[in-house]
């Protein structure tokens, strides 16, 4: 479990095995990840499978290649790094799993001082999950949903997500990974489910 605040930034370095596996850099973790662990990768729950001449190294499912853009890296690409949460930790954004439901697609960028204000694509079948005000993963970042419609949402980034995550170089047409809000995901489907049985 994660709370959508970036600890760090990392920089891929490459596919192994085709692309069943992802290496990465991240000098601010280092010593601190152990095989086995959870990070949170452009807000992509993985698992260090082993350390490499410096790098992590973790495996990518097919699932993550279809669903995440984990698959489309360049080297060199920042990706947005993130601890689990403990118990011991403020919950300074909110619940996230690292279970990404869909990418979106970055519509538009405006500058909108002093921070940024972005507009994503919403796909139809997510469309209920989100709440104007409500809460959302964009590459691991948890943000406020500044403004929806039908078929997009917006975000506005104050300058230190900017400075602190990858999200401050998106340019039109980048792809993202969106996780909806995990408490409404619940509880939508527990109404849809009495709404069925009623």
């Amino acid at each position: 479990m994660f709370t959508g605040i970036i600890a760090s930034l990392g920089s891929f370095r490459g596919y192994r095995q085709g692309k069943k596996e992802m290496a990465l850099e991240a000098p601010a973790l280092e010593g601190r990840l152990a095989v086995g662990d959870s990070l949170a990768v452009n807000g992509v729950c993985l698992s260090l499978v082993r350390v490499e001449s410096g790098s992590l190294v973790f495996n990518l499912s097919q699932e993550t290649l279809e669903r995440t853009n984990l698959g489309s890296l360049h080297p060199g690409q920042e990706l947005n790094l993130e601890l689990p949460l403990t118990l011991a930790a403020p919950l300074s954004g909110h619940l996230v799993s690292g279970h990404v439901d869909f990418k979106a697609r970055l519509l538009r960028s405006t500058p909108r001082t002093p921070g940024k204000r972005l507009v994503f694509s919403l796909p139809r079948a997510f469309r209920p999950y989100f709440v104007p005000k409500g809460s959302v993963a964009v590459n691991g970042v948890s943000l406020t949903v500044a403004a929806l419609r039908r078929t997009d949402f917006e975000v506005e980034l104050i300058p230190v997500t900017l400075e602190k995550s990858n999200l401050r170089a998106l340019r039109s047409g980048d792809e993202v990974n969106v996780e909806c809000d995990l408490v409404g995901k619940y509880v939508y489907n527990w109404i849809q489910c009495r709404a069925k049985n009623d």
